[in-house]
């Protein structure tokens, strides 16, 4: 006799604000794989250390080739993620990779309970996600942080890592 399948759902009722993130970070050189192995670990202290408002972290392998890892965490909420993004050593993280991405590129899709979505890709040279079908936008004004992309308003000055103006600010 065949046994039914186990159907189980889950009562979200008490997580109104949730927001879950995918983060990837892909190798597009060789020298990315040191900056993969490097960053690893640091993730993992991270996540030990249980960042206020982090309800949980899993870790994904979304290719082989080109080497493309990443993670999935939900969050109880917007500010607790973005308070954790602005704080160290994600802040820290976050600069350096700016500055060189050293032979990756990252990405992000968050998706909110209350509605909304938002993403940014850097240095991918693919079009994944979001990429793939909806019209591309540079990383600037009301597109160049997390928090404006989702409409939440205070503006990229108080709610980046790095500010827009500070970012952009050796272009000629």
């Amino acid at each position: 006799m065949m046994k039914k399948v186990q159907r189980r759902t889950v009562d979200l009722s008490a997580y109104p604000d949730l927001v879950v993130i995918y983060l990837g970070l892909r190798v597009n050189f060789w020298t990315g794989i040191k900056t993969i192995i490097g960053i690893g670990p640091q993730i993992a202290k991270a996540v030990a250390d249980q960042p206020d408002g982090l309800l949980r972290h899993e870790n994904i392998i979304f290719s082989l080739f080109p080497p493309h890892v990443g993670m999935r965490q939900y969050w109880r909420d917007f500010e607790s993620l973005e308070q954790w993004a602005r704080s160290e050593p994600h802040r820290q993280w976050w600069l350096q990779f700016l500055k060189n991405s050293g032979g990756t590129g990252f990405w992000h899709e968050s998706y909110f309970m209350q509605g909304g979505m938002e993403a940014v890709y850097d240095d991918i040279p693919a079009d994944i996600g979001f990429l793939a079908f909806a019209p591309q936008r540079e990383a600037r004004g009301k597109m160049y942080s997390a928090r404006d992309r989702i409409n939440k308003g205070m503006g990229s000055d108080t709610s980046s890592p790095i500010q827009e103006k500070d970012y952009y600010a050796n272009e000629k």
